[in-house]
């Protein structure tokens, strides 16, 4: 299979889920993965829509998550490294394999910190065949704290500060190499809360083109914003991931997140902005994260992150 062959019949998708959630200081999204899984949409479960789509589709369970067993101490920051570092070892051995048997992965979170160990997994299979990998990052947030920026000390708030080099020691050295991309093919869509300390440092890495706020969403529109976007990150030699923080969108479409902000995408820009990125090609692998089914109303946070996952591998109304 080509990386950049466009959704068709004979590709195989690998579905995998990650319940991790103490990444984050709000419980519940380690609860989304068997949500989304078991939802079903017009009386099907997910992996019957994929496979509705023309792929061949393989549930692999879930990755083994190394969870705390304490509180996290008062001035723990960043919050469960141990249990963290663990776990993102497990993620990337998992990504790893599930590449290496040609398929694409589609990931179930968790919330965001999970992006340390799959993205840390597809980084390590490319390079290890003289390749990068581009990235495009929805999300409200930037996540690119670090623990030195950290109000709070969640690492769900620093994967992407981690995937480019800088924050913890340890979680930076995953898969034995740093940085994790090239700044140069990483972009994101969506922001509209960041700290004060992730402010200076998407200005200081001189990354500000490669963000696409929601005021530029608003000005610009979102398809001229996502092809952009693809054309950073489909320049990486080895295609490109995806991942997709639910609260990117509007709270009143998908309010089943932890941490919540007014102003994002609708229902339909969301939609659109995956459909694009399926009709491009290029993508290597797709996650989405923090659906708190907890926090959810009438499950309707559930079945969009399922419809969006469906418009990544594909699915048009027509």
């Amino acid at each position: 299979m080509e990386f950049n062959d466009k959704p068709g019949v004979g590709k195989k998708v690998a579905v995998i889920g990650i319940p991790l959630g103490f990444g984050a200081g709000q419980t519940g999204s380690e609860l989304g993965v068997e949500a989304m899984r078991l939802s079903t949409m017009r009386g099907k479960h997910l992996t019957d829509h994929i496979r509705d789509l023309g792929y061949d589709v393989f549930d692999l369970g879930n990755v083994e998550v190394v969870k705390p067993n304490r509180a996290a101490s008062e001035n723990e920051n960043p919050k469960f490294l141990a249990e963290m570092l663990a776990s993102c070892r497990n993620i990337s051995a998992s990504l790893k394999q599930i590449l290496k048997d040609d398929s694409v992965p589609v990931i179930l979170g968790g919330d965001h910190s999970i992006a340390i160990g799959t993205i840390s997994g597809i980084a390590s299979f490319l390079r290890e065949r003289n390749e990068e990998l581009g990235l495009i990052w929805f999300d409200a947030h930037a996540d690119i704290n670090s623990p030195e920026t950290s109000a709070t000390g969640n690492i769900h708030g620093m994967p992407l500060a981690t995937l480019l080099g800088y924050g913890n020691d340890d979680l930076v050295g995953l898969e034995g190499f740093s940085p994790k991309l090239n700044p140069k093919f990483c972009a994101h869509v969506g922001a509209r809360d960041l700290d004060a300390g992730e402010r200076r440092a998407v200005h200081e890495l001189e990354l500000r083109d490669n963000f696409f706020t929601m005021s530029d969403i608003d000005k610009r529109g979102m398809l001229a914003c996502v092809n952009d976007a693809l054309s950073i990150a489909s320049k990486a030699s080895g295609g490109f991931a995806v991942t997709f923080d639910v609260d990117m969108i509007d709270p009143r479409f998908a309010p089943g997140s932890g941490t919540l902000v007014r102003g994002g995408a609708t229902y339909r820009e969301a939609h659109l902005a995956l459909e694009t990125i399926a009709e491009h090609g290029g993508m290597r692998s797709f996650e989405i994260v923090e659906v708190n089914p907890m926090l959810d109303q009438s499950n309707i946070t559930v079945e969009l992150a399922c419809e969006l996952i469906l418009s990544a591998l594909g699915k048009t109304i027509l």
